[in-house]
């Protein structure tokens, strides 16, 4: 039976949702998010109780008209949306001490910063972000619940959920850090190698094998003709390390965050070959992450933890913030950076290391929305470099990882606008990008593994 409510004025049946935004009861119910969702049950069997004491009563109406009828007859009765939502606002955080791991990079600025400038303590959160050596760590740390949520890179949820290089575990990805923030850079020795078609037998880092650094590299010189299995070589290296390896020739170059490319420059041991948003302007990096468990167990515990993050985002977002926000990630306890070398990246002007001071204002921005059709084009990725293998249902796992939608509703509380739907195209180095047919755009390409 299809969801109703009763238009107490006419007496009849109609369709709609209890709160009158969405078309159905189901559409209200799948728009809720973590503790609302798990409250509105609760809310409307009270209610229930409330109008029917007699249980054998309760059971021979709902019988007779079906469970969905009558939870959308007594919705419209009794505001149930806004009982939920109020009792969701007043539920307190079932742990209130968290450790949230994260990499001394400028990508992980929303997570560090919230911490120093108050937006986890306002959410009634005491929450320990924690320096760490490198991914794979974050990723063990996390799965073993020495750390309650992480900060990773955006493919990692992804792997984890998959099963792809540790054992499937199911993550939830509700929001995107940071979109572009990334660069090419290259030992000064190479600043006459500007066409990536002179680039073969050149040693690469990036930051692990799941990373966006990785398929961006493979995708940019695959672009010019090059394999990046046999034409370069690859290699992980966490991000504090890369401009010493850098430093010691150990490697050629890096497509890898900030502020490890400006501090090359800084250094005079390199320069930017390329800012990240040259290749795909917009383009998600990093996100907060959790296991899934620790989403469904402690729903108000993450609900406090993804809104104060999403708050910290829509406060960095704002170009006038980023000079007080590079004050406070400078310290040696997160980002142990020179203030100018973060000024220069997060304000976009900044010296190329060739002798040249550029302007990019959206060198790095600052966007939440963990858009599914991101998660799409990752494991297209995946698939075209052989680290998924077999048939995967692109969308179910998107909709299962990324959750729009409770990142949506935290972002309008936040005073941002979340788009209006879940997925888009875009171009990739002037490459569309279908999210509708992820098999044929890995069929376009001339260098694959598959």
């Amino acid at each position: 039976m299809s969801d109703a409510t009763i238009d107490p004025a006419r007496g009849a049946i109609r369709g709609g949702c209890s709160c009158g935004h969405h078309a159905s009861e189901g559409e209200h119910r799948a728009d809720l998010t973590g503790t609302e969702a798990d409250l509105a049950p609760v809310v409307e069997a009270a209610v229930l109780r409330a109008l029917f004491p007699d249980a054998a009563s309760r059971r021979v109406i709902i019988k007779a008209v079906g469970a969905s009828t009558v939870a959308a007859a007594v919705s419209s009765l009794f505001p149930i949306g806004t009982a939920t939502e109020v009792l969701a606002q007043s539920a307190k955080p079932e742990k209130t001490a968290l450790k949230v791991g994260f990499i001394p990079i400028t990508c992980a600025t929303p997570i560090i910063m919230a911490e120093p400038m108050g937006f986890y303590k306002k959410q009634g959160l005491d929450v320990e972000v924690i320096k760490t050596a490198g991914w794979a760590v974050i990723r063990d740390k996390t799965i073993n619940k020495e750390y309650d949520a992480a900060y990773m890179l955006s493919p990692m949820p992804l792997a984890i959920t998959l099963g792809i290089g540790s054992n499937p575990l199911p993550y939830a990805m509700p929001a995107v850090e940071n979109i572009n923030g990334q660069a090419i850079t290259l030992s000064i020795k190479h600043k006459d190698k500007r066409d990536p078609r002179t680039w073969k037998g050149l040693k690469f880092g990036v930051p692990f094998d799941f990373s966006m650094h990785n398929y961006l590299l493979r995708y940019y010189v695959a672009e010019h003709g090059l394999d990046p299995d046999k034409d370069i070589q690859i290699r992980s290296v966490p991000p504090p390390e890369m401009v010493a390896n850098l430093r010691a020739d150990t490697i050629d170059g890096f497509l890898g965050p900030d502020p490890f490319n400006q501090r090359a420059v800084y250094d005079g041991v390199g320069f930017i070959h390329i800012l990240s948003r040259e290749l795909w302007d917009g383009h998600p990096c990093c996100a907060f992450a959790a296991s899934r468990e620790f989403v469904t167990t402690m729903p108000n515990t993450y609900g406090a933890l993804l809104k104060a993050i999403i708050e910290a985002t829509a406060f960095a977002s704002k170009t006038e913030n980023r000079k007080e926000i590079a004050t406070a990630i400078a310290p040696a306890n997160y980002l142990n950076q020179p203030q100018t070398v973060l000024e220069q990246i997060l304000t976009g002007t900044y010296a190329d290391g060739l002798g040249g001071v550029k302007r990019e204002p959206n060198r790095i921005d600052f966007d939440p929305f963990p858009w599914e059709s991101f998660a799409i084009w990752i494991m297209s990725q995946m698939k075209r470099w052989g680290q998924l293998k077999g048939d995967v249902d692109y969308k179910a796992v998107a909709r299962q990882v990324y959750l729009a939608t409770d990142a949506a509703k935290l972002m309008k509380e936040a005073g941002l606008t979340p788009p209006a739907t879940t997925t888009k195209t875009f171009s990739v180095m002037g490459k569309p990008f279908d999210p509708d047919k992820p098999e044929d755009y890995i069929a376009s390409f001339a260098i694959k593994r598959t």
